[in-house]
């Protein structure tokens, strides 16, 4: 037997030589391909572009159906990413979500990377098996891609032309084929991540800009939403201001659907409102099993990054930028951006706020100034002028001279009216203004204009926007809608005189606001259709007013008056 085995072994050592010189010999046959592949995966530099370019030099090199990597997340727990080469679009639709690595084989080899090569991988024990609609699969090699020294993923190749296991040489193929590609991802997540720091910063600069630009609020609001949606890669970008009865309220969406998220309010109750609202981040990589979340906002998202808008321990307001479902977690990197870009929107939100307080405040001082010579000054010279009117009026024996001063009085008395409705005015709040009666009607007027031809005039009388109540003014604009749509669709009109009268009296002697709009159009028919009028009769009479019409202001009483009164 000892001979026997002094026989074999010469044998044996000259079988494992030709073994060995037989695959240096193909190593070195493949070498110029081989250069030639890693040359390719080093080329460009945008991460998932080289990740493509990876799987698909491995399967060439391999000569392999199918090639993927598998990108570890930063916990260590999963996959984070899954690129994949051979398989259709269809195919991979079909299949549905891609592996997470947390079981089966793919999670086996995320816990114990190393080269690993099976003819039948169905028959492997850690194998868990395939999800429906997923391709034919047997012949496996798979080894770990290391970046810098750590552990990036697994590059795996499956299904070997012709149906033959992989071999020794495919296994040193792919593993130098790995090392350059750690190589290329290092520089690839290197560029990335500056790409991904100046976005952030361009981003940064747009809410900035866009916040200090002195435009509309709620415009700037959007801006940082549309921009924090757009740098996350999320589904949403949602600002969240304090609501006056607690909680945090929904001002501002960015998505494909903003509509039903508007104006929601997350109570104070939710452990996540009460976490912004102490300056604290909230990252959820799963909100469907968070028990932090208590309303149905989140239901259609996946991954969340719920950021505080402070400065100096203000909460000024949150960012919440939701991913789809099933979309990838938020990294460290991306928490960290989203949070700069974060405290750099609330210090520009800030800045904006203290820039509009004193622009209020400038606006304030200058109202308040103009209101003061309007009254002290300017009415108090057209009373005077008055009183030498009536005196002269008195003094004069022409008819003609005294019917001619009678009515520069009443010019003047009306003058006078408007003037001190205007004073009024400038004593209200700039911020309470573009909701008031009179801009409401000034709008109504403006979109009159271009069916007409023309813009009408306009005239308040009192103060308008103080007596009117919610109910008539609301009455009344629907009143003047159908008035001026009466005059430009029937009238044939070249004027029109809208006047609002909050010192109107009614016949009961109660107060009351008066609606007048004039025309010098071709008047009302004797008959034809008066849905319209009784529209208006109607809206009035249902709140105790009335409506009527009368001559208009064209020459000898031509065209039509329409009047609409309420009680204040």
């Amino acid at each position: 037997m000892a001979e026997q085995d002094a026989k074999d072994s010469p044998d044996s050592a000259t079988r494992a030589t030709g073994s060995l010189r037989g695959l240096s010999d193909e190593l070195t046959a493949r070498v110029p391909e081989l250069l030639e592949a890693t040359r390719s995966v080093g080329t460009g530099l945008e991460l998932h572009s080289t990740l493509d370019r990876i799987c698909g030099t491995a399967a060439e090199l391999t000569h392999a159906r199918y090639a993927a990597i598998g990108v570890i997340d930063e916990a260590g727990e999963g996959l984070s990413d899954f690129v994949t080469h051979g398989v259709p679009d269809e195919v991979a639709h079909a299949v549905g979500r891609r592996p997470d690595g947390r079981t089966g084989l793919l999670g086996a080899l995320i816990h114990e990377p190393g080269p690993i090569t099976l003819e039948d991988l169905t028959e492997d024990p850690r194998f868990a098996g395939f999800p429906a609609a997923h391709p034919r699969m047997r012949t496996f090699l798979g080894v770990p891609v290391h970046v810098q020294g750590d552990l990036f993923g697994n590059l795996y190749v499956a299904e070997k032309a012709g149906g033959e296991p992989f071999g020794v040489t495919d296994r040193h193929l792919l593993r130098v084929l790995a090392t350059e590609a750690g190589i290329a991802i290092g520089h690839a997540r290197s560029y990335e991540a500056a790409r991904q720091r100046e976005r952030w910063i361009d981003g940064s600069v747009a809410v900035t800009t866009a916040l200090l630009s002195g435009g509309d609020a709620d415009d700037a609001l959007t801006v940082v939403a549309e921009q924090a949606r757009r740098l996350a890669d999320s589904a949403a970008g949602v600002v969240l201001l304090p609501a006056e009865e607690g909680g945090l309220e929904v001002v501002a969406v960015a998505s494909d659907d903003p509509a039903p998220s508007l104006g929601v309010i997350i109570p104070p109750t939710s452990p996540v409102a009460a976490a912004l609202l102490r300056g604290e981040p909230v990252f959820m990589d799963d909100v469907a099993g968070d028990s932090r979340v208590i309303t149905r906002l989140a239901d259609r998202f996946g991954p969340h990054m719920l950021l505080p808008l402070s400065v100096g321990g203000r909460v000024l307001g949150a960012l919440a930028m939701p991913r789809p479902k099933g979309g990838r977690p938020y990294s460290e990197a991306e928490r960290l951006l989203a949070t700069q870009f974060a405290a750099q929107a609330a210090l520009a939100l800030m800045t904006a706020e203290a820039q509009r307080d004193r622009e209020r405040l400038a606006v304030y001082e200058d109202r308040d100034r103009i209101a003061r010579d309007l009254h002290d000054l300017v009415i108090q010279r057209l009373f005077s002028t008055g009183m030498m009117l009536e005196q002269a009026q008195q003094r004069s024996a022409v008819p003609a001279v005294r019917e001619g001063v009678g009515r520069a009085v009443d010019e003047l008395d009306v003058t006078i009216q408007e003037i001190r409705t205007a004073v009024f005015a400038l004593q209200q709040e700039p911020a309470e203004v573009p909701g008031r009666l009179r801009t409401r009607v000034l709008r109504e007027i403006g979109m009159a204009a271009v069916p007409l031809g023309f813009k009408p005039s306009h005239r308040f009388l009192g103060p308008v926007d103080s007596l009117v109540g919610e109910l008539a003014g609301k009455n009344l604009i629907a009143a003047l809608r159908e008035a001026l749509s009466n005059a430009f669709r029937h009238a044939r009109a070249s004027r029109v005189e809208v006047t609002v009268d909050a010192t109107a009296v009614l016949p009961d002697g109660r107060d009351a606001v008066r609606l007048s709009v004039a025309d010098d159009g071709v008047g009302i028919p004797e008959s034809g259709r008066r849905s319209g009028l009784r529209n208006l009769a109607r809206r009035a009479e249902s709140l105790g007013g009335a409506s009527w019409f009368g001559p208009g202001t064209g020459e000898d009483g031509g065209g039509t008056t329409v009047y609409w009164q309420v009680p204040l």
